[in-house]
């Protein structure tokens, strides 16, 4: 395996390797093989490497650059980056250099990350498979002829790849889990405002998250620590101090009560080593001293049709400020109706369309509390179904995605089989818990599995430690 963040920022904390050589390593491993993959929109080369020497200089001077001290890592081009191009994998936002950087990426320049590369997604987040960018598809870097999940297929391709150690993803309906599955990395969905959305290009504001992806949990649990933590720039931000996650990383799970759940593991098209992996990791808990048992979470069974309507219809008011005149794409006409359409037209995909207009009739006069309104209070059942269940159990397991990788172009036509590639994490967004995906072994074809750890709001080192133990006896992939 190559070095985890762990070990690179050991090393140049300690002055025993240098951060412009990490760097340069990073950037080869990108230049053998981003062209096969398309995991990178744009390469961040030359400020990569000032910032590395800038970093050494400061190591050899004495100081401590901080807990992520020469480490590269990926961003997923939905995130701000002040005057380097933000596209969100559309044309609309073409060219577009934002005047300020997410708060996220700020705390990990701050911590001595280096930012190698923005990376490509579905655009503007509104995928299960990195097929809906405008600048084309990331390919899986276990099988390039399969998808690596979506939304932020290119940050977890490029770990997955060794690009980076570490990048940011976001989620809205599983954008970090299941691509991290399908790759065979660990993809941490935080819980709603536990880290800042500032910078963010929004989605769906009210179910949107920042979220880590990495190699290993602890490098995971190290970036998630870095990031959180309240922001007054972020309404939603937790005010609260937060309970770090990486201290605890390694104390067990004995004692811990586990719920596997049923619905979920159990659901039309999941396919049956994804199930089998599922139980042998509950397995491996029960061995390791937690108590696992079976546990019904009802309402989990609607959350996909919930979500294809609270998510769509905060898209359709979010997307709105793409206008053609405040930045971004601009078709010329001889009025601003006729502009604004003509942009829209040109700059939005077809994915992106169709979930504007859906949303944009779940929200008008009439359909409001048939559809917006009625898929909120089943949100709420979900909300109190999980509070409910977690009276009862520490954490809860299921699959994270149904399926291992598909291949490229299997549902691009079909938006409904696409849709239902997240029927299993889609619940916990709703609800604005945690959770995260961990390697399992491999299912059809040889290809990675996810098991998905979910915890209550704020629980993240309990979380943690789960998965902790998950990642020690998990066959290899």
């Amino acid at each position: 395996m190559s070095l985890t963040a762990i070990d690179v920022a050991r090393d140049v904390r300690a002055g025993s390797r240098r951060a412009r050589d990490v760097v340069e390593e990073h950037l080869a491993e990108i230049e053998a093989r981003d062209g096969e993959l398309h995991a990178c929109l744009l390469v961040t080369a030359d400020e990569a490497r000032a910032a590395a020497d800038a970093l050494d200089a400061r190591v050899a001077a004495g100081d401590d650059p901080g807990p992520l001290a020469g480490v590269p890592v990926v961003v997923k081009d939905n995130l701000c980056t002040r005057g380097v191009p933000t596209t969100c994998g559309s044309r609309i936002l073409e060219g577009w250099r934002p005047p300020y950087t997410a708060t996220a990426v700020e705390r990990i320049l701050a911590a001595g990350g280096i930012v190698l590369a923005k990376t490509n997604l579905d655009e503007f987040a509104m995928g299960s498979s990195t097929e809906n960018s405008a600048y084309g598809p990331t390919r899986n870097p276990r099988d390039p002829s399969r998808v690596p999940g979506g939304s932020s297929g290119g940050s977890v391709a490029a770990v997955a790849a060794g690009f980076a150690p570490v990048g940011l993803g976001s989620e809205t309906g599983g954008s970090v889990r299941q691509p991290a599955a399908l790759c065979g990395v660990v993809g941490v969905k935080p819980t709603y405002g536990r880290v800042s959305r500032y910078g963010l290009v929004a989605f769906a504001s009210s179910l949107d998250q920042i979220g880590p992806v990495a190699t290993t949990v602890v490098d995971a649990a190290r970036l998630l620590d870095v990031i959180d933590g309240h922001d007054p720039h972020d309404s939603t931000s937790i005010p609260d101090a937060l309970a770090p996650t990486e201290p605890s990383v390694r104390d067990g799970v004995s004692g811990l009560r586990v719920g596997v759940i049923s619905e979920l593991t159990d659901v039309d098209g999941v396919e049956s080593e994804v199930r089998a992996a599922v139980h042998a990791a509950a397995s491996a808990l029960t061995e390791a001293g937690a108590s696992v048992d079976e546990v019904s979470v009802p309402s989990t069974a609607y959350g996909i049709s919930a979500y294809y309507l609270i998510a769509p219809a905060e898209a359709s008011s979010n997307l709105a400020r793409y206008d053609g005149v405040r930045y971004g794409l601009r078709v010329d006409a001889d009025d601003v109706g006729t502009m604004n359409a003509r942009t829209r037209a040109a700059g939005f995909g077809p994915e992106v369309k169709r979930r504007i207009m859906l949303g944009t009739y779940a929200l008008s006069a009439g359909y409001y509390d048939a559809y917006y309104g009625r898929a909120q209070r089943v949100r709420t059942l979900i909300l109190r179904d999980f509070d409910r269940v977690y009276e009862q159990f520490d954490v809860l397991l299921a699959p994270t995605s149904p399926t291992v990788a598909f291949e490229l172009g299997a549902k691009v036509d079909d938006p409904l089989a696409m849709y239902l590639s997240d029927v299993c994490t889609i619940p916990t967004n709703l609800a604005g818990h945690a959770a995260m995906s961990v390697p399992w072994g491999t299912g059809a074809h040889d290809l990675p599995v996810g098991v998905q750890v979910l915890a209550p709001a704020l629980a993240e080192p309990v979380m943690f430690r789960v998965a902790q133990a998950l990642e020690d006896a998990a066959p290899a992939i």
